[in-house]
């Protein structure tokens, strides 16, 4: 196994047994810019951080071949990530918020695990709805914010640098052996149920 994908693979392990950890970035970012404060955002949050780069294997794993179809459930990840935001950002979301988000990493888990495929329509309506979810508990935190939209746009580019980290590691777990991309799908989901158990 390369030195890139064994690394990849103990980091995601990692975010299984790191559940405890603060779910999302608070006040102690206010001294950065708005844009700065959102480009931190997803990185803040393990239930956040394993769902994007879940996004992001699954596409490539379950792919039947190289193309631009590896880019639809990201492109619908982070476009109603962003609808989702703006949502949160006008007070929208309530107590489903945070199990949805919980349940978003098991799942996604699940399907890496699974290599689960789907038509397009399907992951994409799978993957956009999940981010809604994702979306509203980002935009109630960004509202505190000096410009929320050059925060959400900060969001939307740390999404889609995750999610293209995703589609890389994916990619190098499809030749590798299937073990691999089952242990990844099963550390993601164990991260899901820890943190669904945190809420319960």
């Amino acid at each position: 196994m390369s030195k890139t994908l064994k690394s990849a693979l103990l980091f995601i392990a990692a975010g299984a047994l790191s559940t405890g950890a603060s779910a999302h970035i608070g006040s102690d970012v206010h001294s950065h810019s708005s844009f700065m404060i959102g480009l931190l955002h997803p990185l803040g949050g393990m239930d956040h951080l394993l769902a994007m780069l879940a996004v992001g294997v699954w596409s490539a794993v379950s792919a039947r071949r190289a193309g631009p179809a590896l880019l639809w459930g990201p492109l619908a990840f982070a476009n109603m990530l962003v609808l989702g935001a703006l949502l949160g950002l006008q007070g929208l979301g309530g107590a489903a918020v945070e199990p949805m988000v919980a349940a978003s990493v098991l799942a996604l888990g699940l399907l890496v695990l699974t290599r689960q495929g789907m038509n397009a329509a399907a992951s994409m309506v799978l993957v956009g709805g999940f981010a809604v979810f994702h979306g509203l508990a980002h935009g109630a935190e960004l509202a505190a914010t000096g410009d929320a939209v050059a925060a959400v746009a900060g969001m939307f580019a740390t999404t889609i640098a995750l999610h293209l980290t995703g589609v890389a590691l994916g990619w190098t777990l499809r030749v590798s052996p299937v073990w691999a991309t089952r242990a990844t799908g099963a550390a993601v989901a164990a991260s899901g149920v820890a943190l669904l158990m945190q809420l319960a």
